[in-house]
């Protein structure tokens, strides 16, 4: 595929009605967030929470984000790729400082103005697919040598918000950045040999964590120090950048008897019990006693623990009816892709595709106990400001190269 020809940009606005919309994504989108509306108020009933109510603030607000991005020739963010990191990074640094950050659970991830709060690692993944998008298109790839350059740059680009990222620490949003690059990489051609290293280098990083995380219960146990009470203890002992509470939800997940049920291990445990009662078609509605009696804890039920509240209240089907609309989203996406004319539109759109994918996987596979907990939300289904209006943004920039992919033969 060819690069795109260049295009004014005064202009940009007045090409808007070349392009049809696809209407398939946007409807599904649009029943995706009716579920996770109904459903965050299920999960707040016993407790009058309103954040269904916020939700669909964000969400209009999302629609707005999402319509103005897609009448939006995609090819114009190219040449503010590089202005759109910069601006993204100043928040990541911003939510560091001492007296600026708001912390919540242990870790410093937003800024708060009060009305609301932002979390500064969306938008940064925003800017790590433009930007990198932009240096895959600028730059030749095909042979080894040819890569180094590009690869040393992208290293860097994302090397640095990755870094910021789980200072915070946040490592649930840092590791779904190289997924999502790295099917970018995929697309543009890149050398095999480097795909090959790269799973060599993957596969070392999960040995180094498991060997990590066994002098981890080595050292709690041989010391006789609680994987609850004594959280901390560990860490000067280590040179791997993990906490303990990280080193706990792996712990969890494969040998969760180690763990105490009440502490880590709780909220999958609960999770699992959800999903496994809902049956064929659920309690129903608000009926589900999970996450109404508390089990399921009020924190989470709402946002990172929301496919377990469906499963319990519309059983099987209801499951299998979100991950049949996911499924069109993701399918959708990757045949975008497939019908870009150039490489920009190829690039932009798989590395949505798969970064909605990694989120969709991680997510619903922590639900049913298939991966440790990382506090993945559920795209366009979990409450969230930041999350939201981010996907909006992500989803309109695949809804651009559909609209403007006849602009160039």
């Amino acid at each position: 595929m060819k690069l795109a020809p260049p295009i004014d940009y005064l202009s940009i606005f007045k090409t808007t009605t070349r392009g049809r919309w696809d209407l398939l994504t946007p409807f599904a989108l649009a029943v995706l967030s009716l579920f996770g509306v109904f459903f965050i108020y299920s999960a707040q009933l016993s407790v009058h929470g309103d954040n269904w109510i916020a939700q669909l603030v964000w969400l209009t607000a999302g629609a707005l984000v999402y319509v103005a991005v897609s009448l939006i020739d995609y090819r114009f963010w190219l040449s503010v790729a590089h202005w759109f990191y910069l601006v993204a990074l100043l928040p990541l640094l911003l939510v560091l400082l001492p007296g600026i950050g708001s912390e919540r659970y242990g870790a410093t991830r937003w800024l708060d103005f009060g009305f609301f709060a932002f979390q500064p690692s969306e938008t940064a993944k925003v800017a790590v697919l433009l930007i990198t998008a932009s240096l895959l298109i600028r730059s030749e790839i095909g042979t080894v040598r040819q890569s180094l350059g590009v690869l040393g740059k992208l290293a860097l680009a994302v090397g640095v918000p990755m870094v910021l990222i789980l200072l915070q620490p946040d490592l649930k949003s840092a590791i779904v950045l190289p997924p999502m690059v790295f099917s970018m990489l995929y697309v543009s051609k890149l050398s095999s040999r480097f795909f090959a290293g790269a799973l060599g280098a993957f596969l070392l990083v999960i040995t180094i964590v498991a060997w990590d995380t066994w002098r981890y219960a080595a050292f709690m146990e041989a010391h006789g120090y609680s994987y609850i009470a004594d959280r901390g203890k560990y860490d000067p002992h280590s040179l791997v950048p993990l906490h303990d509470y990280q080193r706990n939800r792996i712990i969890s997940f494969v040998a969760p008897d180690k763990i105490d049920p009440m502490g880590i291990g709780w909220n999958q445990r609960q999770s699992l019990i959800s999903v496994g009662s809902g049956g064929l078609t659920g309690k129903g509605w608000t009926e589900g006693t999970q996450a109404q009696l508390g089990y399921l804890p009020r924190s989470v039920a709402h946002n990172d623990f929301i496919f377990s509240v469906i499963a319990e209240e519309k059983g099987f089907l209801g499951s299998l009816t979100v991950l049949g609309l996911f499924g069109i989203v993701l399918f959708n996406g990757i045949r975008i892709a497939g019908l870009a004319r150039d490489r920009l539109g190829t690039v932009i759109a798989i590395g949505v595709t798969v970064l909605f994918a990694v989120h969709v996987f991680v997510n619903i596979a922590m639900t049913i106990g298939f991966v440790p907990i990382t506090g993945i939300p559920l795209p366009f289904i979990s409450y969230g400001g930041s999350f939201v209006l981010s996907c909006c943004l992500l989803q309109g920039l695949v809804q651009s190269v559909w609209r403007f992919r006849k602009d160039f033969a």
